[in-house]
């Protein structure tokens, strides 16, 4: 196990370089930063130039990428077109939206998995079909849409929830943004809960634990649900990162400053510095999660060995 995950780091490197190079040589060709700093009215070239030179856009892009990692292992992210340090913007914003994804996760295990287990077992009754056509219905609704909805009904018409949430972010307020965060998620893990369920349901060795006379919820907990749960942990692990990085819709509505307001406001200003220190981030959260859920696959699965 331990020269699995040795060589599981190792290979994180090359992935690491390759997807933060690629991202900022795409935020670079978003446009004019500087055209953004000035306003409507354009730079004159003199200021032009002395913006360029402070935030080392003046360099080859090559030669800022090669800056920017060097500083990027002292744990400088560089600075926010405001003057503000990306670090400390990350210190602000992580936190909440880590609070956000939180909620949104136990959403989609609580609530998916129950459900993908009840409709799995149960395939082919009323119970399945309503569930199926409910899960439907969710991931036909925008998660945009579906956020102003309860926005307006739960907090504007009926006061259940304030409209906006409280710059502090507690759990309590984010019950609701995260319930929106993780609708379609949610509806996937119970889709696909459900198939995995439906499937191992008839496959040898459950039939053979309920000939030896196993109480039917052993056969379920300890048999049929385990190795049913590989690729529902597969797809939760990869919608960990994802979450975090696509929270800008529910983050906008609800007036939450996370990671999602802060790369909104980084595309929307041409903030590249801001845009690439918390994409970076957002690349090692991938990596780290996809290595959690191959090391769960042994928890799961004993047959699962590592070299």
């Amino acid at each position: 196990m331990g020269r699995y995950v040795i060589r599981r780091l190792l290979q994180m490197i090359p992935v690491f370089i390759g997807a933060t190079l690629l991202i900022f040589l795409m935020v670079n060709v978003m446009g004019d930063p500087i055209a953004g700093l000035c306003g409507d009215r354009a730079c004159d070239p003199a200021t032009a130039a002395q913006l360029e030179k402070e935030f080392g856009l003046d360099k080859p892009v090559w030669q800022q990428y090669l800056i920017y990692m060097g500083n990027l292992f002292t744990g400088d992210f560089g600075t926010a077109f405001n003057g503000q340090p990306v670090t400390e913007l990350m210190a602000n914003s992580f936190p909440v939206t880590i609070r956000l994804t939180i909620v949104a996760i136990l959403f989609e295990i609580v609530i998916g998995i129950s459900l993908g287990v009840l409709t799995g077992l149960k395939r082919g009754r009323p119970i399945d079909s309503t569930v199926l056509v409910l899960t439907l219905v969710v991931l036909s609704i925008p998660t945009f849409v579906t956020g102003l909805l309860l926005q307006l009904l739960l907090g504007v018409e009926w006061g259940w929830i304030k409209p906006a949430v409280s710059p502090e972010a507690p759990f309590s307020e984010l019950i609701v943004p995260g319930l929106v965060l993780a609708s379609v998620s949610l509806a996937y893990v119970t889709r696909l809960t459900r198939t995995s369920i439906a499937e191992n349901k008839r496959a040898d060795y459950v039939r053979t634990a309920v000939a030896k006379g196993l109480p039917r919820r052993r056969v379920i907990t300890r048999h049929l649900l385990r190795n049913s749960l590989i690729p529902v942990v597969t797809f939760i692990g990869a919608d960990i990162g994802a979450l975090m990085g696509g929270a800008i819709a529910t983050e906008r509505i609800f007036n939450i400053h996370g990671v999602g307001y802060q790369l909104y406001q980084g595309i929307v200003r041409q903030n590249t510095q801001t845009v690439v220190g918390f994409v970076t981030v957002l690349v090692l959260v991938f990596l780290l999660a996809n290595l959690l859920v191959d090391l769960l696959y042994a928890v799961l699965d004993p047959r699962i060995r590592y070299a």
